[in-house]
């Protein structure tokens, strides 16, 4: 397998007030806020265009368990399928199923720690 992760795909964390966090951030560092975060755009060494999310969770969010850190990251990945048969190979924990939307497909897996790290095929155009 060529290429496992070609990329952070988003950073989300744990926030008492999710909606005061995309507040201050837009005011004090200017980013660009909406419903879930804010969509960083940038091109790949290929030219091709991706992104990169950043989103604060409510506090009593459950999408980062099991891990019981209040961060969570999302790395983008080429073929996930393929790289979640690899990693079942090499003994490391997958959970749940993969999920797919009109954004991407989503997979999940727990790091050396027990870090739950999300991985994500993206589809970078469905944002546009």
């Amino acid at each position: 397998m060529k290429n496992r992760v070609t990329g952070i795909g988003g950073l989300f964390f744990k926030s008492d007030d999710p909606k005061a966090s995309k507040d201050w951030y837009k005011k004090h560092l200017g980013f660009n806020t909406d419903d879930w975060g804010c969509t960083f755009w940038w091109k790949d060494k290929n030219d091709k265009e991706c992104s990169t999310q950043w989103s604060p969770f409510a506090k009593e969010t459950d999408y980062f368990e099991p891990s019981k850190k209040e961060f969570m990251l999302n790395y983008r990945v080429e073929n996930l399928v393929e790289l979640l048969a690899e990693l079942k190979k090499e003994g490391v924990t997958i959970v749940g199923e993969i999920q797919e939307f009109e954004y991407g497909k989503f997979a999940w897996v727990l790091d050396n720690e027990g870090n739950k790290i999300e991985l994500w095929e993206p589809i970078d155009a469905a944002f546009k």
